[in-house]
């Protein structure tokens, strides 16, 4: 399937810390495993091919997944006018979009991602996607993909079944997760109905979840792009493009994210983490992850 497209660069979006589950084949060619589907995506200038697919499932699940409706050119020319570090960062990498991610999927990976590099987190999370998902059925590719598993797969999992996964101290959190999940002292699907804060709050409950991973999740999982997940890595771009720098609480460059960018602020930290790691700034400072 041929789609014509603008303001879009599959390897950009792919690349960018949002998604783990992706195999590059070559240049702007991937393999990307999404729920119980793989398919694969490659890009020509503005023409993007999605191999094992239809057009009804294109329309019905993957426009809306890649977030082709949006009208992109509006968000980058309103943060363009901020100042010349979003316009270097946009002009950069102007290609990322913002994926519309399984809630589930996106809060056990993020809580696997603390303290760890991208190929490190993308092997534990197929670990588990191997031990507890189903094989999914494909004819794109010789190799073997896993779905990510359900909750109800993962209900009997125990955190030492976790812990071979490769985990580490996280097997407990993913456990707490599930557990909170199960008992309901925690929804997925009411979040989506909540106030940006109340949302963050409740998915906070589960151990291991601080700010940036729940703002991790409300960006990628639930689209809340007035959200501002600030990591280490993130922390030392903003103080070094905003503060001189200087060593800068959390509680100052949140404020200074939603005062600054607003509702648009998850796509610029997209636009600037991409950025300044893809061009090493701040770099001796900071984490990879």
């Amino acid at each position: 399937m041929e789609i014509q497209i603008t303001d879009f660069n599959i390897t950009q979006t792919l690349e960018c810390g949002q998604i783990f589950r992706f195999y590059k084949i070559e240049p702007d060619n991937f393999n990307i495993i999404v729920q119980d589907k793989v398919v694969n995506i490659s890009q020509r200038e503005d023409q993007l091919f999605i191999e094992n697919t239809t057009l009804d499932e294109f329309n019905l699940f993957w426009k809306n997944y890649l977030d082709l409706d949006t009208n992109y050119k509006i968000i980058k020319d309103t943060l363009c006018e901020i100042d010349i570090h979003m316009n270097n960062a946009i002009r950069f990498g102007g290609g990322i979009r913002i994926l519309k991610q399984d809630p589930f999927e996106m809060l056990i990976s993020f809580i696997i991602s603390q303290n760890k590099a991208i190929p490190h987190i993308k092997q534990c999370i197929n670990n588990i996607a191997e031990r507890f998902g189903q094989p999914i059925f494909q004819e794109i590719s010789s190799e073997t993909y896993y779905a990510f598993p359900t909750l109800a797969q993962l209900q009997a999992a125990t955190i030492d079944d976790l812990s071979e996964c490769k985990v580490g101290f996280r097997a407990a959190y993913i456990k707490d997760a599930i557990d909170k999940l199960s008992s309901g002292e925690v929804d997925l699907t009411s979040i989506a109905s909540l106030e940006t804060a109340d949302a963050r709050k409740q998915l906070m409950k589960i151990k291991g979840v601080g700010k940036k991973i729940a703002d991790c999740v409300l960006l990628f999982a639930y689209y809340r792009t007035d959200v501002f997940p600030t990591d280490v890595w993130i922390k030392r771009v903003v103080e070094g493009f905003y503060f001189n720098q200087e060593e800068t609480k959390l509680e100052v460059i949140d404020t200074f994210a939603k005062n600054t960018f607003k509702d648009f602020a998850g796509f610029a930290q997209q636009y600037l983490f991409f950025y300044a790691r893809e061009n090493n700034l701040f770099k001796k400072n900071a984490k990879d992850t």
